[in-house]
């Protein structure tokens, strides 16, 4: 599991590095397409390069946003011709149950279009939310608008996470000392994170196949 984290990552990076904001909204654009490709890693290491010069941070924001928008299409139609049928026979080859989808659809039931906007601002419902919305046939231009304006604040919040960790890095070298210290600690951490978040969602798919 550790082996597959750090390939994840090392590519992200590599993809980021060769092709800074394409490969932002490239990476974003995977993740909005419910493939479990963590926007936690992808934009905070965007936000790194910004503290060390090779990226601005609202470039960085808006391809990230930018690739939400391009990735939801794919999600957004699979709800719009195949409706729940086609995520209950082969969402369990992303990892996506029933439970993710009802949570969605509750969401969504909710607060109708705003949903989208709001969903995008959240843990687990940002990734799903454009299912319902392509069930519910939401008019497209105000789906992509919300999923733009939705997108845009968390993909800003995370990178400005990166890029202060980045400056800090550079600049004080007891947080350097420190994060070097606790490596080992914090790797094992997201290892036993991931696991569980795999282990959690293939239960919850194994259960309703």
């Amino acid at each position: 599991m550790h082996a597959i984290i750090e390939a994840v990552a090392s590519w992200i990076i590599l993809t980021i590095s060769a092709a800074g904001y394409a490969g932002v909204a490239l990476l974003m654009a995977i993740e909005s397409a419910c493939i479990p490709l963590p926007s936690e890693i992808i934009m905070p290491f965007a936000g790194y390069l910004v503290s060390i010069g090779r990226l601005e941070l609202l470039a960085v924001a808006t391809a990230g946003a930018i690739g939400c928008n391009l990735g939801s299409i794919p999600a957004y139609y699979a709800g719009k011709l195949g409706g729940r049928a086609v995520i209950l026979r082969y969402g369990k080859w992303v990892l996506i149950g029933p439970s993710e989808l009802d949570q969605a659809e509750r969401f969504f039931a909710r607060f109708g279009g705003l949903a989208v906007l709001i969903g995008r601002l959240l843990p687990v419902i940002r990734s799903f939310i454009a299912f319902p919305a392509g069930m519910a046939r939401m008019n497209q231009l105000r789906f992509h608008l919300y999923t733009f304006i939705g997108s845009w604040p968390w993909c800003f919040a995370l990178a400005l996470v990166g890029e202060r960790l980045g400056r800090a890095w550079q600049s004080d070298p007891r947080l350097r000392a420190l994060l070097h210290k606790a490596d080992l600690v914090v790797v094992a951490a997201i290892v036993a994170a991931i696991a569980f978040y795999i282990w959690h969602r293939m239960r919850g798919v194994r259960r309703a196949g």
